[in-house]
């Protein structure tokens, strides 16, 4: 015990004042508060906590301030002394020695927790003594000390400790004055930290009268970068407190001026909270003003804001749903939920108010083979497809001259979208900036000449960028062109444009060009007119995310965001509108990375859900057939839903995969037992949607097989198979293929040669019995005997389950042991003498009261 003098250097005394004398060198832990126990000083317990508590050695009082919990129990008791000792805190918490003070914060959540046990005792303690130490430790001059009392603050409102006056006149208070324009950088940042992460733990009307107005200064703050960016990464967090009439009013600017700030790591931060923004808009806001502030963010000149906001653009899209007809909803914490599907019974959603012409469609049936995004400079100008100019979707104003604006759609529609990063067309569009602001046939003379000096350069990869984004203006200019203009002048006037797109059209894919010229008119005079569901740019950016060029400009794993946000995505476009994404996920479903692959296989019965059985047959099977042979990787994603995905099929179609499952039982590496539980828990669902006829052909074998699997918790869950499959045979009158799976059983389990096999009979009997799978009678007759006879069993294991099988299960739900029953005075007898077995776990459970279940013995499988 000599170390223990650095601690207590106030004179040998003291460690026996502290109680020290009474523990060895090896003893593993001393009791902190032994300082109270009587001394050589006859000083009271109070007296000595006062001793040590401002004792000139700094060690001391850290011991103290570190057992501040215990000594608070240790006076309880008392109310007066209980006071003392709050009081005592009180001082101790103006140590000048910062290891005191945050030795002492540590234990104020331990300490607040006691208090809010003891509240009935003392209901003011906490407010009246530990609440003004955290306030006034947010602006001490150590940063430890700092760090600590907000660690401690989060905690106590997580726990509830605080009360709601407690924060309106002691914290909030605090947290406004650190964040005053003339507050020192390091706490002001450290205090905007602070408040962004309470807004979620105070109520609507304390941020709002609190804390809203400072935060929209702070996010204006023009000095401190750092203050911005905290902002705008909490920003969704305070749209969400204060409702859609708040955020439109007072937050709805801060956050264009922080998704335009000059740092790349603000405008990511405002991409990743766009979501939970939009949310708390409406609609006309979220499709007037957000949208085309998104589509600056993706495609901002910085990668790593792209790759934010590409990682939100689904979750953006899924914004735009209506939650009365798709049963999207937002949960509070802004995360997506599913809670009902679609009404429509036919497969196709009531058109909205505001359509999208036919051509529309088509052009959207279109992007999908291979589409590209927007770039920035085109958004704000005359490139826009689908809204007018205010930035709202067009929905009578072409009414008029529906053939002209069908001609000029279908001239737009096999233009296939540009892709960033452009090049540099500064030069080339000067003569477009002197143009005026209104499109219309000078504007469209002036593009066709600059794509006319760029026809000799189409070799150049640049030129050809510099083709689609003019091909692009010039589609919208015609587009918007007056409307005394005559329909028999689009097609000239496009026709060099189509001759320029050509080589552009070669370099992306061969199949597309080919599926292009392979469309017949009728085919896409059948499809339907696609609702304004979302703005036409989001979905094309979205379709946009298969582009190999986005792996190279973006994101590496561009294709498993797009994967994973796209069932969202689908439910947002009604299933009348698949057709928009059904290119683009067939084309994830073939990605080279199996990641994209295994987020679609994980997703691919919700997707089935939303699109229904017509569609789901028809689109979704092809891929979920692949998926089957894919990699274990892959395959897992199918194999945890496949109840899900099969019950949404015709019997005819669902019947196919029979065959099929047991494919499942062969594996990559044969040690992934997780493969094998998983199909074993699917296929206990999955019978209910075959026949009895069937469940015996395929499932039977399946089930034994891995009843023979080498680890336990396979053979484990497959009991459990073999039993719903029991019941199955029952319930359908099929007693005959019911009597030859129980022979089979019999043979199998009860004659096996090793012990688990027979230990396995024993469980299986109990569970029919537990779950009434067949009559009594029947169970009597061909199951109970051979199950007496594993009494006699060699191994003690075999007779554990065979005890708690006839004690637990036949004896009590099974009536067997009733007077009149065949069996009575053999079950008696036997379990008599399970009884006084010579192993004592076999007595235990023969003797155990069937009403008792102490342990569960699956393990022992």
């Amino acid at each position: 015990m000599a170390g223990l003098s650095l601690y207590f250097e106030d004179g040998h005394d003291d460690l026996d004042d502290f109680g020290f004398d009474d523990y060895g060198s090896e003893c593993d832990g001393i009791r902190i508060t032994a300082f109270l126990d009587a001394g050589q000083d006859n000083l009271t317990p109070l007296g000595r906590l006062e001793k040590y508590a401002f004792s000139e050695n700094v060690f001391n009082r850290q011991i103290v301030a570190r057992g501040l919990l215990d000594v608070l129990r240790e006076f309880s008791d008392n109310e007066n002394d209980f006071i003392s000792v709050m009081e005592t805190v009180a001082r101790m918490s103006e140590d000048g020695e910062p290891t005191v003070r945050a030795e002492l914060m540590e234990q104020v959540p331990n300490i607040a927790m006691f208090l809010h046990e003891s509240r009935p005792n003392f209901p003011a303690a906490f407010s009246r003594y530990l609440v003004p130490i955290v306030v006034r430790y947010l602006t001490d001059p150590n940063n430890q000390v700092r760090k600590t009392s907000q660690a401690a603050l989060l905690v106590l409102l997580e726990q509830g400790l605080i009360s709601k006056a407690d924060m309106e006149t002691k914290v909030c208070p605090v947290l406004l004055d650190l964040t005053e324009p003339s507050s020192d950088d390091d706490y002001k940042i450290e205090a905007v930290a602070i408040m962004c992460k309470l807004v979620t733990m105070l109520s609507r009307d304390t941020v709002e009268h609190l804390l809203l107005l400072r935060f929209c200064e702070l996010c204006s703050d023009a000095r401190l970068f750092q203050v911005r960016k905290v902002c705008a990464a909490n920003f969704g967090d305070f749209c969400s407190m204060v409702g859609q009439e708040a955020t439109e009013k007072l937050l709805m600017s801060k956050f264009f001026d922080l998704c335009s700030d000059s740092l790349w790591g603000i405008r990511k931060a405002c991409a990743e909270c766009f979501m939970i923004v939009s949310n708390s808009t409406s609609p006309e806001v979220r499709r007037t003003k957000l949208s085309p502030l998104f589509i600056s963010l993706i495609s901002d000149q910085s990668r790593w804001v792209r790759q934010a906001a590409f990682q939100s653009l689904g979750r953006f899209i899924s914004t735009f749903a209506n939650p009365s007809s798709t049963g999207l909803h937002f949960r509070e914490d802004g995360t997506l939920s599913i809670t009902h599907t679609p009404p429509n019974q036919d497969g196709r959603a009531t058109p909205s108010p505001e359509h999208m012409s036919t051509s529309d469609s088509e052009e959207m049936h279109g992007f999908g083979d291979n589409p590209t995004p927007a770039p920035v400079e085109m958004h704000k100008g005359p490139a826009h497809i689908s809204p007018n100019n205010n930035g709202s979707p067009t929905t009578t104003e072409n009414t008029k001259n529906t053939k002209e604006t069908e001609q000029a759609d279908e001239n737009f529609n096999s233009f296939h979208y540009w892709r960033p990063p452009l090049p540099d067309i500064s030069g080339e569009l000067e003569m477009l900036n002197e143009c005026p602001s209104n499109p219309g046939k000078a504007t469209s003379d002036q593009i066709q000449k600059v794509l006319d000096c760029l026809q000799p350069h189409m070799d150049d990869p640049d030129v050809q960028a510099q083709v689609q984004v003019l091909s692009a203006a010039l589609k919208a200019a015609q587009l918007d062109s007056p409307p005394d203009s005559s329909p028999a002048q689009t097609p000239p006037a496009s026709q060099p444009e189509n001759k320029t797109e050509n080589p552009s059209v070669e370099t992306q894919s061969p199949e597309v060009q080919s599926e292009i010229k392979a469309s017949p008119p009728e085919e896409e005079q059948r499809v339907e007119p696609v609702p304004n569901v979302i703005p036409q740019q989001l979905l094309d950016q979205y379709l946009s995310m298969t582009d190999p060029a986005r792996a190279q400009t973006v994101d590496t794993e561009i294709a498993k965001h797009c994967a994973f946000s796209l069932p969202g995505v689908a439910l947002t476009l009604g299933r009348q509108n698949w057709h928009c994404l059904k290119d683009t996920y067939e084309t994830l479903a073939t990605d080279v990375q199996w990641k994209v692959r295994r987020t679609l296989a994980f997703s691919i019965h919700e997707l089935a859900v939303i699109l229904g059985d017509q569609l789901t047959a028809a689109d979704l099977v092809p891929i979920f057939n692949g998926f089957l042979k894919d990699l274990d990787e892959v395959r897992i994603g199918v194999l945890k839903h496949l109840y899900d995905f099969l019950k949404l099929l015709h019997a005819d179609k669902r019947r196919e995969y029979l065959y099929q499952l047991q494919e499942f039982m062969v594996t990559d590496n044969s040690r992934n037992w997780r493969f094998r539980y998983e199909l074993a828990e699917q296929l206990i669902l999955i019978i209910e949607l075959y026949s009895h006829y069937d469940v015996y052909d395929y499932l039977r074998q399946i089930a034994l097989t891995l009843c023979s699997d080498k680890v336990s918790e396979v053979r484990w869950i497959s009991y459990k198979l073999v039993v719903e499959i029991l019941q199955k045979l029952y319930a359908c009158g099929a007693h005959d293929l019911g009597l030859n799976f129980i022979n089979e059983l019999i043979v199998r389990f009860c004659h096996c040669p090793k012990w688990v096999g027979r230990q396995a009979f024993a469980f299986i009997c109990q569970a029919i019995v537990e779950e009434e799978c067949m009559p009594m009678e029947q169970f009597a007759q061909h199951l109970l005997p051979s199950l007496l006879s594993l009494s006699s069993d060699p191994v003690a294991n075999v007779r554990v389950l065979v005890a708690k099988a006839l004690r637990q299960s036949v004896m009590e739900k099974g009536k067997l042991s009733e007077p009149g029953c065949g069996y009575s005075d053999e079950l008696e007898e036997t379990v008599m003498a399970l009884q006084s077995d010579k192993d004592r776990d076999v007595r235990f459970f023969a003797s155990l009261d069937p009403n008792k279940v102490l342990m569960d013995t699956a393990p022992l499988i």
